[in-house]
């Protein structure tokens, strides 16, 4: 058989799904990656503390979670005891709830929302202030945005629906997400994928189709396109390690304003030492605001849920992370109007800031199989491969 060569630019989640998808397909594919391991956003730091980039789940009723799935990609999960999972607090008013306000569950009952007005333009006729500005600032856990509700209705919406389904969609992968980007690349790697890592390409390799599944500023300055861009989201990541006290919260959610803490050690003891709990947390900030700005948010969810928390503390870390949480839609977008996937003399995008449809990882995921399925239509680009610059 005479296989097909392309080549796939970035080694995070994307990258691999378009990889495995590619060779499945007949394809001789080789991956390169500019860091030494892969994983992009889906890293997980080394021990002790193994920290995702930020707080991650995986929602099963996303696309990838079937296909994953069918490939034995998906577990072990590390699923949330059921004491745990009743120990969602609530933000709101200054004080801890056990329930969100109940118009906040009627609001997610409505299917459609429109694309053109804002969040809470749209919501104010289904819904009093108070319920409205809590459901907006909720979604931030899926957002990481500042205020979603001045996004678009029918991109909030959609986030609010997913995130308040019940059963709960989110589920946690064993050990962090780096345990799946290792068994994806396994896998990729017996379907005969070449994977450099310590790759950087600076320049387009020729003469076959070529899918760049990184972030889109990286995307940009390789293909020398400054249309490649799109809204994102400024968010203040927390990392934090307490010893162990009973009654700590499973997870925080600010209605105040937009904030997220979650306690990964209640469905995952092996990510701390033993005698201590790994909170990971994201708070969005204004374009404005500083870093400090949201630590300050942070802090006074941990203040109102985690008792005596600075004394409790064995160690610390924050970041600022900037447009590297997803697309977000502003009124009168759709994931449509976002950076085709196809750019012509097959170059192919991947990613999360994309024109595909989902949230979060979703959108990588989706965008990486149609990615695949353009490349392999095309004719070859140029005869010639472009030099790569590997630093190891």
């Amino acid at each position: 058989m005479n296989r097909r060569p392309l080549t796939v630019i970035g080694g995070g989640f994307a990258g691999l799904t378009a990889a495995i998808s590619a060779a499945e397909a007949g394809a001789t594919v080789t991956l390169y990656e500019a860091h030494r391991t892969l994983g992009g956003r889906a890293r997980t730091a080394d021990g002790p503390y193994l920290t995702n980039d930020g707080p991650h789940a995986l929602y099963h009723r996303g696309p990838h979670w079937p296909w994953l799935r069918q490939r034995g990609l998906l577990k072990p999960l590390a699923p949330l005891p059921l004491r745990d999972a009743a120990r969602l607090r609530f933000f709101h008013r200054g004080t801890l709830h056990r329930l969100p306000p109940l118009g906040m569950l009627g609001l997610r009952g409505h299917r459609d929302a429109p694309v053109d007005q804002d969040f809470l333009t749209w919501a104010r006729t289904h819904a009093g202030e108070s319920t409205v500005r809590a459901a907006a600032h909720y979604v931030g856990v899926a957002t990481f945005h500042h205020d979603p509700g001045s996004l678009s209705a029918a991109f909030v919406q959609e986030r609010l629906r997913r995130t308040t389904s019940l059963p709960p969609e989110a589920h946690y992968l064993a050990g962090g997400w780096g345990t799946l980007i290792e068994r994806m690349a396994h896998h990729a790697r017996d379907l005969g994928v070449r994977i450099e890592t310590g790759a950087r390409v600076d320049a387009l390799p020729e003469g076959a189709p070529v899918i760049v599944a990184t972030h889109l500023d990286s995307a940009r300055a390789l293909l020398r396109d400054d249309r490649l861009s799109w809204t994102g989201a400024r968010t203040v990541l927390l990392d934090l390690a307490v010893r162990t006290r009973r009654g700590d919260p499973f997870a925080l959610s600010g209605l105040d304003f937009p904030g997220w803490i979650e306690r990964f050690t209640s469905q995952d003891p092996g990510l701390a030492p033993r005698g201590e709990q790994l909170l990971q947390g994201q708070v969005g900030i204004g374009p404005d605001e500083t870093r400090a700005d949201g630590v300050a948010r942070a802090e006074r969810l941990l203040d109102a849920g985690f008792p005596h928390w600075r004394e409790r503390t064995t160690w610390r870390r924050t970041a600022l992370s900037t447009g590297r949480t997803g697309a977000v839609d502003l009124p009168g977008t759709t994931w449509r109007d976002r950076p085709a996937i196809d750019r012509g003399d097959g170059v192919y995008l991947a990613g999360d800031q994309v024109a595909a449809p989902g949230v979060l990882c979703e959108v990588s995921f989706t965008s990486a199989l149609e990615a695949v399925s353009l490349a392999l239509q095309t004719t070859p680009r140029r005869p010639t491969p472009a030099p790569l610059d590997r630093t190891r």
